[in-house]
């Protein structure tokens, strides 16, 4: 065995492994390619979705690089959904258990074969974190590698993403747009490759991916289809095997300060709420203890300084014609923000890294730290009587600090949706969606549909959302989602009842059920918990292994 081939000598090396070497060499190996170290490319292309057409091209180009650098690539598929087909229907609720479901088959791959480093491909939302969850289990010499942001279209001289549809759904149903409208929008929102184009949860990860120093320098930003991304991923191939050379792993990246840089810079760009769950979740997989306190700790030192959508104006290709994600990372490092000691998959540091990169912001789509568009972060972590275990909230593009509202009570999503759909939403309604979180869901749906639709009626302001469940990247407004514990193990938003007070102090990052505690006891008295699936689907094995929400939402822990 060299230190090249710490796991394919297995496979490969004494008579006893002609069997394995047979089957190889019916793969293509020559002889050659049995000293060579093997390098698997997981990759999640489908045609499922726009967000991950490319990613087959991109595994080609992977594995060019691996070759050119002296490894033999391992090609393997793996499973991926599209949140935006899945939304709002009993779809969604495979969303999140795919990330596990990605995570372990990437695992069983590696581990079966006996690859000795590993490069990633993801494109839609859940298969990126997935990809990171895998490599931080594995622990071997591993690269990310982002498909790519879509370009925005374009309809009435404006720019327009898959937000802008599905705020029209609401719109029409409200009479405010013509049904021809809806139809020109859904037409035009997406023009081509890639994940959907704001700062929504593919993008969000991506950024985070750099930020962590498991992909390569400058990856997130490039769009799907760019002559960049395709050199960037013959550079990933390259780095597998210079990290094998080196001897460094996904665990040796993968510290406590480079999850903080990571939180970090999701602050800063105003991203999506599914951050905290994913990296949480890649924590616990990496063995490093992070905590939701954590996200907020750090959300109120960190400014927020990306006008990116949904809470600002720009998509991810904005971002990178102006420098991309290590512009933002340089203005963290110059203010003492970030810890630029932090090992990447370069083999270099984090601002080893970044002294390549500008180091200016434009002004426009990145501000200068002294005119950010909040002094704090763009998420905060909100507790009270309604979430003790927390819950999570986007600041991003929010100007209210104070809410005071009347709870209107839905035990699923597609009776809020009923509600909000019918004409009968009014200012102060504190719409409560209960019984979505990880377990009653099961599977803690995403709820853009449902917060699309409030705002594209008008009451973006005056309206809130609270759910045990999750929102979409592209969800903006009043919204509170992750709301630990969940109403399915008898957490406080079962007791919730129409006409109840509810308060939400963003300042004090509060969120409070103004009920009595003896009324609430009476209320518990009478609760039953609702049935969970039953048999041996993957969504009723999913219900009784997950874990809370605010601890990242684990399977099995």
């Amino acid at each position: 065995m060299t230190v090249k081939r710490p796991h394919s000598h297995e496979v490969t090396d004494g008579p006893g492994r002609a069997p394995a070497r047979a089957m190889l060499r019916a793969t293509g190996f020559c002889d050659a390619d049995f000293e060579r170290p093997q390098v698997g490319i997981g990759s999640a292309g489908n045609d499922l979705t726009p967000c991950n057409i490319t990613l087959h091209s991109l595994a080609d180009s992977v594995a060019a690089g691996v070759r050119s650098a002296g490894g033999v690539p391992m090609q393997f598929s793996t499973v991926a959904i599209s949140d935006g087909i899945a939304m709002g229907h009993e779809g969604m609720r495979a969303s999140l258990p795919s990330r596990d479901l990605i995570a372990d088959s990437v695992e069983c791959a590696m581990t079966a074969e006996r690859l000795d480093a590993m490069v990633t491909i993801a494109g839609c939302d859940k298969s990126l974190p997935a990809m990171l969850m895998a490599a931080a289990r594995l622990n071997v010499a591993s690269v990310f590698l982002y498909g790519g942001t879509s370009q925005p279209g374009r309809y009435r001289d404006r720019d327009v993403t898959i937000q802008d549809v599905f705020e029209a759904v609401g719109a029409q149903a409200a009479g405010r747009i013509a049904p021809d409208e809806l139809d020109a929008l859904e037409r035009s929102a997406c023009p081509g490759a890639g994940s959907c184009a704001g700062m929504y949860t593919a993008n969000t990860v991506a950024a985070e991916a750099e930020a962590l120093g498991m992909a390569l320098p400058g990856s997130a930003s490039p769009p799907a289809g760019s002559d960049d991304r395709i050199r960037l991923a013959r550079a990933s191939g390259e780095a597998a095997l210079n990290l094998l050379s080196q001897g460094i792993c996904a665990r040796d990246i993968l510290t406590r300060p480079a999850f903080e840089n990571a939180i970090t810079t999701v602050m800063a760009l105003g991203g999506s709420t599914n951050a905290v769950l994913h990296l949480l979740a890649i924590a616990h997989e990496a063995g490093v203890h992070l905590e939701i306190e954590d996200f907020d700790r750090i959300s109120r030192r960190v400014p927020h300084i990306g006008d990116l959508r949904p809470g600002g104006r720009f998509v991810m290709s904005d971002l990178d014609r102006v420098g991309g994600v290590p512009v933002v990372l340089n203005i963290l490092l110059e203010a003492g923000l970030l810890h630029g000691e932090t090992l990447t998959v370069s083999g270099a540091t984090l601002a080893e890294n970044l002294a390549a990169f500008p180091r200016q912001a434009d002004g426009v789509v990145v501000r200068p730290i002294d005119r950010a568009l909040r002094t704090d972060g763009g998420l905060a972590i909100l507790y009270g009587s309604l979430a003790p275990q927390g819950a999570v909230m986007k600041l991003a593009g929010i100007d209210a600090t104070r809410f005071v509202g009347i709870a209107r009570v839905f035990d699923n999503e597609p009776a809020a949706m009923s509600y909000v759909t019918s004409g009968q939403l009014q200012p102060g309604d504190a719409i409560v969606v209960r019984y979505e979180g990880p377990r009653g869901g099961p599977g803690m749906p995403e709820m853009l549909a449902v917060t699309a639709a409030v705002k594209g009626s008008g009451h973006g302001h005056d309206v809130a959302l609270l759910t045990d469940g999750r929102f979409s990247g592209a969800t903006t407004g009043i919204s509170i989602g992750h709301i630990c514990p969940e109403a399915a193990v008898g957490g406080p938003l079962a007791l919730v009842e129409n006409g109840d007070p509810i308060i939400i102090d963003l300042s004090a990052r509060v969120v409070d059920l103004k009920v009595e505690g003896g009324e609430l006891e009476l209320r518990r008295q009478r609760w039953r918990a609702p049935s969970l699936p039953s048999g041996n689907g993957f969504l009723a094995k999913y219900a009784r292994l997950v874990g809370a929400a605010s601890q990242g939402a684990i399977v099995g822990s």
